[in-house]
């Protein structure tokens, strides 16, 4: 995999993927649609360690979540810019990057819809995709990260 890297609007804050992502979610969840301002959140989960900050130093800011698990997201100090979040449930192992700050964010088409009983109802989520009301459970990684990505997912999540 050719080094996927990203930043914010200002470019104070750039940042490099030393792997591909685990998996990407599109979370169509209501705290995603107001953060984000947009329809959904498209974020590629990667490990943390994976995760190299190129210039500049984005900044931690606790909201909640649907989960209400809450998360940290992280942004461009001038700009403001979300990058990336850790959330409850993986904490700072696992980072959720933002796909839309990517440089070539054609690179991360979703793997999974997440929080679909909330989505825009004029989004039209292709009928073969893999798509929950809520979340999916534990039984459904490795249909839905493949089997490295879900080895990758067991070791960040410590087992």
């Amino acid at each position: 995999m050719t080094a996927l890297e990203g930043g914010c609007a200002c470019g104070e804050v750039r940042y490099r993927l030393l792997a591909a992502p685990i998996v990407v979610h599109c979370c169509h969840c209501r705290s995603c649609q107001r953060e984000s301002g947009a329809s959904f959140a498209l974020n590629a989960v990667i490990e943390t360690d994976r995760v190299e900050t190129l210039t500049g130093a984005a900044e931690r800011i606790d909201t909640p979540s649907e989960s209400g698990k809450g998360q940290a997201i992280f942004r461009c100090p001038s700009c403001r810019v979300a990058l990336w979040s850790h959330y409850g449930g993986a904490g700072p192992a696992a980072s959720f990057i933002r796909v839309g700050t990517l440089d070539d964010p054609d690179t991360c088409t979703p793997d999974t819809h997440v929080f679909t009983r909330s989505r825009q109802r004029w989004v039209q989520i292709p009928e073969d995709a893999e798509s929950y009301d809520i979340f999916y459970s534990g039984k459904d990684v490795p249909r839905i990260y493949g089997k490295d990505g879900a080895a990758r997912w067991r070791a960040v999540m410590g087992g």
